[in-house]
Order: structure tokens, then C-alpha cells, then sequence
């Protein structure tokens, strides 16, 4: 049987190799539009907060990034009533997003070897599924939100960004 966290560990590092393209090659004018209802630094943002949540081994060790901002993480109403839309002001710059990114990128080993696979419940209560399918499913979202992004780029820009099939350490 191939041993499943080497896999997780490249296709964690393939998804952030591909969003990270998509942020270094996001000319300024798109990085901050608000010709979309969430700007591509929100969308990057968002991404790499949740990337950074599912690698805890539950919602009770989680701590946010240092530079967190509360509410930036969502994209939408918040999940509690009354539902107000999120309080966001400054834009995270691309400097600031990259570095969150690189945070996130040099936690990837250590955090996927403290993970119980074999766990029946992921450790988040607002999902109910394994360890291991959330696992995928957080590499899933992640890799969606670089995708949005891609498109942008493409549609706007006229920039392509590479497939990155899978990455080592």
C-alpha cells in the first residue's frame, strides 16, 4: 500500500504552487477590484485561512495566522445570526497574502505527520466526515480558490498559470 501522507504532503504543496502563481502573476488593478463581490486578494486570503484551519488536528488547536484581521475570512454573510456581512476595510496586500502563503507552505510536513488519518471525525464539528476525507477536501478548496483566480487572470489579464500535478518537499 502506498503510505498516504507523502500524497497528501505534494498534493498540499501542488495546490499552493498553483495559487501562488496565480497571486505573483495578479496585476494590482485586479488584485483590488471591486468590479467582483469578492477581490482576488479576498479570494486568496479566504483560501489560504481555511488551508491553514484543516491543517490543525482540530478546531480547539487552531490559532489564526498573526496578521489575521477578524472577519477576513469570509466571503460572504457570517454563519451566525443575524448574518451581517463581514467588516472588511483594508485589502490584505500581495506581499502580506505571499507571506501568509509561505506560512502555510512551511507548515505542510509537520502538520500532515501530527494528523490521525484513521480518525473517524475530522475535528471540526461543522463537518461530518474522516480526518482523511477532509483532508481532501480542504486540498479541494483550496485548489477551487486558485482556480477562481486563474480565471480571472486569464479572462482579464490574458495571463495562463502552469499545472503543478503534484510537488515534493
Amino acid at each position: 500500500m502506498i503510505p498516504i501522507k507523502p500524497v497528501l504532503k505534494s498534493q498540499y504543496r501542488a495546490a499552493l504552487a498553483m495559487l501562488k502563481q496565480a497571486i505573483d502573476c495578479c496585476p494590482e488593478n485586479l488584485w483590488t477590484s471591486a468590479e467582483y463581490p469578492n477581490p482576488s486578494w479576498h479570494i486568496a486570503y479566504h483560501a489560504l485561512f481555511f488551508l491553514h484551519m484543516y491543517l490543525q488536528p482540530d478546531s480547539a488547536s487552531f490559532r489564526t495566522w498573526e496578521k489575521h484581521r477578524k472577519e477576513y475570512e469570509f466571503m460572504g454573510p457570517l454563519p451566525w445570526p443575524p448574518h451581517n456581512q463581514p467588516d472588511i476595510e483594508e485589502p490584505y496586500t500581495k506581499d502580506q497574502v505571499m507571506e501568509f502563503l509561505n506560512v502555510c507552505e512551511e507548515m505542510i510536513d509537520t502538520a500532515v505527520e501530527k494528523l490521525d488519518l484513521d480518525a473517524p471525525e475530522c475535528g471540526f464539528w461543522w463537518y461530518k466526515m474522516s480526518k482523511l476525507e477532509h483532508q481532501f477536501v480542504n486540498i479541494r478548496h483550496t485548489q477551487h480558490h486558485a482556480a477562481q483566480l486563474m480565471d480571472r487572470l486569464r479572462q482579464v489579464a490574458g495571463v495562463g498559470v502552469d499545472w503543478i500535478g503534484g510537488a515534493t518537499a
